[in-house]
């Protein structure tokens, strides 16, 4: 999903936040752990955001991890940067990293 601010919230997310996700009769709880502002300008940090393990490309995951990642527009705005790319998103996104801590049956 895209556009309609579905995540705006997102980077209140605190350390220690639960966020939970239901699927196939199962709710995930997993905590934040992080947050990683990354801009899509400069490929590394684009590949720190997308690894197995968040902030570390190359890393083999060990456990369960969580990246939601929103679009830093109003904070973008805010720093006086406008670029857009092609499809009209900011330069940054904002990224709360999570971890799994429990499963449990809906």
């Amino acid at each position: 999903m895209s556009h309609g601010r579905p995540l705006e919230r997102v980077p209140e997310l605190a350390n220690g936040a639960h966020v939970l996700f239901t699927a196939g009769g199962t709710v995930y709880d997993y905590v934040v752990s992080q947050t990683m502002t990354i801009s899509f300008r400069k490929p590394a940090e684009k590949a720190a955001q997308n690894a197995a393990v968040p902030g570390r490309p190359g890393v083999k995951a060990t456990q369960a991890m969580l990246t939601i990642s929103t679009c830093a527009t109003p904070e973008d705005n805010a720093a006086g940067n406008y670029w857009r790319d092609s499809l009209g998103n900011p330069e940054h996104r904002i990224n709360k990293i999570a971890r799994l801590v429990a499963t449990r049956p809906a």
